[in-house]
This record gives structure tokens, sequence and C-alpha cells, in this order.
């Protein structure tokens, strides 16, 4: 891991996700993203699917090295990879990490997309995100030669076990706190999950663990199809690899053991 330089200011707030429809909320021993020495980062702008424009952090080692398309949870933005996305950086891994329109501050950092979208009159609830995501994958699989793998915190978990059955250019999914939260508006992902090829990582908090593990209940997975459980308490969401953050360095583990495959 990379040291930090120093912390932001811890927020007035507590943080919630949108699993607060499922009663399913974690805290965190780390509150905020750690700002990391020396960040190689840039922001990028390109369209959504509807023409809004969607604001990303580009973390970029190689153009020939996969991609990662990191999304966020609800009422957060690109910021909840601040640190994460320089660890991937490490291991070999260029990222992009988008703002979707639905979303908002965390550490004092703007969500572009989602004021955008406000301004503009265009929808911002959860599943209006997927056309986000969609548009990232296209971007990232554009402009990289390497394989596209695509991550995806709490609400954005879901859409991207959508979006990696439906966009031929995903590679690998990685999705941290998934529920099965837009049968009405998407369809049941039980049957899509269970008809799925792709490599995919499928984690969460211990408490989320059982109705993780009761979603994919019956589906026969490949080998480089994981579910990890962690041994401690865990956390909702990709916070749960936030620098400080207590049992982190098990979902590292698990994170390194999956992507080595991907390279």
């Amino acid at each position: 891991m990379r040291k930090s330089i120093f912390f932001f200011a811890f927020l007035a707030l507590g943080i919630t996700s949108c699993t607060e429809q499922t009663n399913s909320i974690e805290t965190t021993d780390s509150e905020e993203p750690i700002v990391q020495e020396e960040p190689q980062t840039k922001t990028i702008t390109f369209p959504s699917l509807d023409g809004l424009e969607i604001t990303a952090n580009l973390y970029e080692i190689d153009s020939e090295a996969p991609v990662i398309v990191l999304c966020h949870q609800a009422r957060f933005n690109k910021f909840e990879y601040e640190g994460i996305a320089q660890n991937l950086n490490e291991l070999g891994f260029n990222c992009i990490a988008i703002d979707q329109r639905s979303g908002g501050p965390i550490a004092n950092q703007v969500n572009q997309t989602h004021l955008d979208a406000i301004e503009q009159g265009k929808p911002t609830d959860f599943v209006d995100a997927k056309q986000d995501i969609e548009a990232a994958v296209n971007y990232a699989a554009k402009n990289y030669s390497g394989p596209v793998i695509l991550w995806g915190s709490s609400y954005s978990s879901t859409l991207v076990l959508y979006v990696g059955n439906e966009n031929e250019a995903v590679d690998a999914i990685i999705s941290f706190s998934p529920g099965n939260y837009f049968i009405e508006e998407l369809g049941d992902l039980k049957p899509i999950m269970n008809e799925q090829k792709k490599p995919y990582f499928i984690t969460s908090s211990k408490r989320e663990a059982p109705e993780v593990l009761e979603f994919f209940t019956g589906i026969e997975r490949t080998e480089n199809q994981i579910i990890f459980v962690p041994e401690g308490d865990g956390h909702h969401g990709s916070r749960a690899l936030w620098e400080h953050q207590t049992g982190g360095e098990e979902y590292w583990e698990a994170i390194k053991a999956f992507l080595k495959d991907l390279k």
C-alpha cells in the first residue's frame, strides 16, 4: 500500500448507501478516502448514452495495460476510489473512476456529472446511472487495448452485473455489495448470473453475506467466478478497501488473487 500524506476532515454527517432501502448499512473505521502522495491522475470527460457529459478521473499507467472502470456507491462520486486506484495502478491496471449522475459530494469533492444532470433536468435515480456505466465501458474499450474490467460499489455493484452481461466489451466483473434491487426496471438478476460465463468477483460485508449467498444459491460457478466472504465484519461497498479500514487487507488479498489472472 502506498503511504498517505494527510487526512481530509472527518465528514460531519454519517455516510449512507443505496442499501438504506434494504436496511443494510455498514459503519466504517475510515469515513473518507485518503489523499495519496503525488496522485497520477487527470480529469477526463466523455458523453453518456443520452449526451450528458460524464466527468471521470483517469489513473493511467500504460494504454496497453488492462483497464478497470470504477463505479461508486450512492451519494458518492469518483473520489470513492482515491487511494484504491493508485494501488490498482501498482498492480498493473489503468483505472477510470467515473462520476455517475446518481451520487453526491464526498470529502469536499463534488459529483460533477450529478450537478450537470440536475442543471439539464435529466433524471438521477439509481437506475438512470446504468447508461453512464455503459458509456464508460465503451470509452475504455475504445481507448485501451487490454481487457476491460467493470467494478461497482453498492447500487452500482448491481448495475455492473447487468452491464457486464450485456456489453461484450466487458471481460470481467467486480461487485462490492450487490443485491437484486432492480427487478422491476431491469429484470431478475438470478437467471442472468446463472448464465454468466465471464470471470467475476462478488463480495460484501460479513453481515450482508447471507443475502448475497442466497442470491447465488443454485448457481454453478466456474473457478474464476468468486464469492468472497470476509472473516472479519468487513464493510459495505468498495470503501472496504480504503486505507486504514479495519479488515481491508483481507479484501485486498482476495482482489489481488482474482486480478492476477486478468492481466
